[in-house]
């Protein structure tokens, strides 16, 4: 039997504890809410202050240069690529997920259309987060040649949609409804096996679980960074693009901080030769600035370590339910099998 003392104890001894005073949260509030909106790291509020007092009231225009507000998206990425098993330069922060889910399958459907363009499916979930769907919907109706969603349910469903003529996969990393989370290594295999590309969506895994981009060979991801990076409520999101991909192609949303020589103006638009050919136009420096407060405590820890405690609490919830709960007709329906 599961007692209140073992509880405590299991608190004392647990390694990450200290982190829990890098965060502002209300008392007598147990917050299971992370999925949704992260809590808000204490540092913010200096940082904040700081921004808006000295680094744009004080500095003013200065600050694009003194404080380097105009390499923040991919001085920021580098921090976060970190996490999620990418390389320096691979990743930029910037606008939305949905903006930013756009922008790559913008690129994977041009790549594929240039080598495959027989291929006319697009593959999502679906129970998929909807911003997901509509973004794909909405980019069919937009480009007007043929392609088409289908939408699976699980693996077994995608082995049998990948028998199609398949262009682009998006998946998300951890599902929002049920957490189910995916073999990222296993899935890019069985999908390059037949030639198509697969876009990750990692908002509800970066920050909650370890994870290899590159080492998974995977093709292109994108994610928010307000809910277990704790950048704030709608936060910049973050984008990362395979380096093989990178210079195949630019995403359509063709703005002036995405050109190869910006302060040239010229008429008309050339890619820049990195990561930051996928922004568009001027960011909002002081909610992007916020983010680096959550990544700063992320970078302090080993994510296997944080996958492990997530697991025991999971556990630890599971068993008091089952334990306090069974008399009352409570019934587990999650499958028991950690991955």
């Amino acid at each position: 039997m599961i007692t209140h003392e073992q509880c405590l104890y299991w608190d004392q001894e647990d390694e990450l504890k200290k982190f829990k005073d890098e965060f502002s949260l209300p008392k007598e509030v147990i917050y299971l809410d992370g999925n949704s909106l992260g809590a808000r790291p204490k540092k913010s509020l200096e940082v904040a202050q700081h921004i808006i007092s000295q680094e744009w009231g004080e500095d003013l225009i200065n600050s694009w240069n003194k404080a380097d507000w105009w390499g923040l998206p991919t001085r920021l990425g580098d921090k976060v690529a970190k996490l999620i098993g990418a390389e320096q330069g691979e990743v930029v922060i910037s606008d939305s997920t949905t903006l930013n889910l756009f922008k790559v399958l913008s690129a994977a459907v041009k790549i594929q259309a240039e080598k495959f363009p027989e291929r006319k499916i697009i593959v999502a979930e679906k129970d998929a987060f909807p911003t997901d769907i509509y973004i794909i919907e909405g980019f069919i109706d937009l480009i007007h040649q043929g392609y088409q969603v289908e939408l699976i349910e699980g693996t077994d469903d995608l082995s049998r949609v990948l028998e199609k003529d398949v262009a682009v996969v998006v998946l998300s990393h951890v599902n929002y409804r049920t957490g189910y989370f995916y073999d990222m290594a296993s899935i890019n295999q069985q999908i390059h096996a037949k030639d198509a590309l697969i876009i990750w969506d990692l908002c509800h895994s970066v920050g909650a679980v370890p994870m290899d981009l590159n080492h998974s060979n995977s093709d292109f991801a994108i994610g928010c960074t307000y809910k277990y990076l704790n950048g704030g409520p709608g936060s910049p999101a973050l984008l990362w693009v395979n380096r093989k991909h990178r210079d195949e192609f630019w995403q359509p949303l063709s703005g002036w901080w995405g050109h190869k020589k910006p302060f040239d103006m010229a008429q008309h638009y050339e890619p820049a030769n990195s990561i930051r050919r996928y922004l568009c136009g001027t960011q909002p420096i002081i909610s992007m600035s916020l983010i680096e407060c959550g990544v700063d405590i992320f970078l302090q820890v080993d994510m296997q370590k944080i996958r492990e405690k997530s697991l025991k609490l999971t556990d630890l919830f599971i068993e008091l339910i089952q334990q306090e709960c069974a008399q009352f007709g409570f019934e587990l329906i999650t499958r028991r099998i950690q991955t």
